[in-house]
């Protein structure tokens, strides 16, 4: 009979770059440490990732050795006690070059008080990507400089956001003005909201820690985001199917002018090979509301091992292997965002991928979501209000209010 522990199992996020780096970063470390164990990936959606790793315990029961865990979930799986505390491992034999080889923005979330039990895995805080071959063309300046008066650049506001995005609509030509990724999966329009409530110079929590939503910023932001979304004349026509993956995808098809998405979607044009935009496209930071300031938004994947794993040993050693300055930058060429600083300075790195450095600059506007015990509860109720502006009539103070008291009931 073969003994149940002769594979090493890995919950990793559905998404072909992270797939691929993973097994590779396997394969060497066991040429490199002589470990005889089978690899066996369980690769999910964000939705079945959250539920079989968190709700139904499958870090706790040891369904997994090593998972990718968003930080939107960390707090929640610490405190069910999903995730092996890291310091033990780490006082003994550190990663290399930890924690300074990482910027301060990717250290934060993982850790409490002193305990630590994540390793950043892959960042990219949400930006504004753009094929520059269209911004900088001779003749759409001129067509665009005729038509509004004004010369085409790099929206600064929203409205101007907007307006270049139903000027380079273009459905004959398979080509949109921008893409929103619209798919209800708790996330996306919820990152999009606060993205379009932190640009307007609002906030999601209150001088007491609580969420408050029912502010002008907020009326602002959803009427903007349902009536763009909405615009057939400015936005690709399947948004309302496209989870961010999906929409990153069509990006790198050549199918839109502008998103806003994850910095690693700008860098999958860049690497891979089925991208028809390289070369073509440029980042900047996100368009804000009149006089106010842009922001972004830090969400990052992690590193974690289970609990309830029987290969706790091996799980740490692995990932001081795969956390390395060579395994970082793998992950960024396969088409994964190293965490690194190193990898973001690389020279080779920003040969490939010309705007690299850029990630520095988008840390610094970058904010995170509020760490809530009952987060997935409260970003569930945003979801469904953004959703609910988007297909139906009623106004945006309306549902502001039903979603703050929906919240109020629950965040205590």
């Amino acid at each position: 009979m073969h003994n149940q522990i002769e594979t090493f199992k890995i919950a990793v996020r559905k998404f072909a770059p992270f797939e691929s780096a993973m097994q590779k970063f396997w394969d060497k470390y066991c040429e490199f440490s002589g470990c005889t164990l089978k690899l066996e990936m369980v690769v999910m959606d964000l939705h079945e990732l959250y539920d079989r790793t968190i709700t139904q315990k499958g870090l706790a029961n040891g369904d997994f050795d090593i998972a990718h865990i968003s930080t939107d979930w960390i707090l929640e799986g610490y405190s069910n006690q999903d995730f092996e505390v890291l310091n033990p491992f780490i006082n003994k034999n550190k990663p290399q070059d930890f924690p300074k080889g990482w910027s301060k923005s990717l250290l934060g979330l993982q850790r409490f008080g002193w305990e630590v039990v994540g390793f950043p895995f892959h960042d990219g805080p949400e930006c504004f990507i753009y094929r520059k071959d269209l911004f900088d063309n001779e003749k759409e300046k001129a067509s665009y400089q005729e038509q509004f008066g004004k010369a085409l650049e790099v929206p600064k506001t929203w409205e101007d956001f907007h307006q270049v995005a139903q000027f380079f609509n273009r459905p004959a030509d398979n080509l949109y003005g921008s893409i929103f990724a619209c798919y209800p999966d708790g996330h996306n329009a919820v990152f999009d909201f606060c993205l379009q409530l932190w640009t307007r110079g609002g906030g999601l929590v209150d001088k007491d820690g609580y969420i408050q939503i029912n502010t002008q910023a907020a009326v602002d932001g959803l009427n903007f985001y349902r009536t763009i979304v909405n615009d057939k004349t400015a936005v690709h026509p399947k948004s309302s199917e496209f989870e961010s993956v999906a929409a990153g995808i069509a990006f790198s098809q050549g199918e839109a002018a502008m998103m806003i998405n994850w910095f690693g979607f700008a860098a999958m044009c860049e690497v891979d090979g089925n991208s028809k935009v390289k070369g073509k496209i440029d980042v900047d930071l996100l368009p804000s509301g009149t006089g106010q300031n842009s922001a972004s938004l830090n969400v990052y994947w992690l590193y974690t091992i289970a609990k309830g794993s029987k290969n706790k040993t091996i799980a740490y050693d692995f990932l001081r292997f795969a956390l390395t300055e060579e395994q970082d930058k793998q992950l960024t060429l396969e088409g994964g965002i190293g965490c690194r600083i190193s990898t973001w300075k690389d020279a080779e790195i920003n040969e490939i991928i010309p705007y690299y450095h850029k990630l520095e600059q988008l840390h610094e506007v970058a904010r995170t979501l509020p760490q809530k015990q009952n987060w997935a509860a409260i970003a569930a109720i945003i979801d469904k209000m953004v959703l609910q502006a988007i297909n139906s009539d009623t106004t945006a103070e309306e549902l502001i209010q039903l979603a703050q008291n929906q919240i109020n009931e629950i965040d205590k």
